[in-house]
């Protein structure tokens, strides 16, 4: 008798600590979080694929119409585009200068291993990428590029827009010669649009190119410790 009733308070503690893990109103809240972040996630990749796909086949106004009124582009040494009518008339001008693509062009903007960040809001995201670019011209030139995304998002009236895409360019490396044998600070040029077309804003700093040891920022914290990654 004696050991059933100071078992009695451990019990009742255990189905205290039971009920509160199982309120449903509580429940429901996080559940709803989650969804809400992996619907973003969904979201983000999707919206970032269709840009590839858009720039892939020359849809420059459809790849601009992805960003928020204010939103920038920022490729490699060329310069910040700022708004979705400057976006679209850079993008047209480093492909050639015309609506879809020219004649014999090749422009396979890949996009691969998505890190993605939600913001505590809900409302805004980070996301790293790795870019590779498969480009050129028949019967002319062709080549490889090598780069990083980081990009930013936000969303607007429950759709998820473009803010800031910056591709940290590391190389672009002709097919033939490869990367390998490049000569120090040929693999990344101001592209002659930018030269015609200047940039609102001037480029920013530019981590040094392939061969050079180059690590874009990280605008997230480690997935783990929850630090700031530090580059060094």
């Amino acid at each position: 008798m004696r050991r059933a009733i100071l078992a009695a308070p451990a019990a009742l503690l255990l189905v205290a600590g039971s009920a509160q893990a199982q309120d449903p109103q509580r429940e429901i809240a996080e559940l709803t979080e989650r969804v809400k972040t992996l619907e973003g996630i969904r979201a983000i990749k999707n919206l970032q694929r269709a840009f590839g796909y858009y720039v892939d086949r020359g849809l420059w106004q459809q790849a601009a119409d992805l960003f928020t009124d204010d939103g920038t582009i920022e490729i490699g040494a060329d310069g910040i585009y700022r708004g979705r009518d400057r976006i679209a008339e850079y993008l047209r001008r480093l492909h050639g200068g015309q609506e879809g693509l020219i004649y014999g062009q090749l422009n396979e903007w890949i996009t691969l291993q998505p890190a993605i960040t939600m913001g505590p809001d809900g409302r805004t995201a980070t996301a790293r990428w790795r870019d590779l670019g498969m480009l050129g011209q028949y019967k002319h030139q062709a080549s490889w590029r090598d780069g990083i995304y980081e990009n930013s998002y936000v969303r607007e009236d429950g759709v998820w827009k473009i803010d800031t895409l910056h591709l940290y360019v590391n190389f672009v490396a002709p097919y033939q010669k490869g990367w390998a044998r490049l000569d120090e600070g040929e693999g990344v040029q101001r592209s002659q649009a930018s030269l015609d077309l200047p940039p609102d804003i001037e480029p920013r700093g530019i981590p040094a190119p392939f061969p050079q040891r180059s690590v874009p920022p990280f605008s997230a914290p480690h997935p783990v410790t929850g630090k700031k990654v530090e580059v060094r």
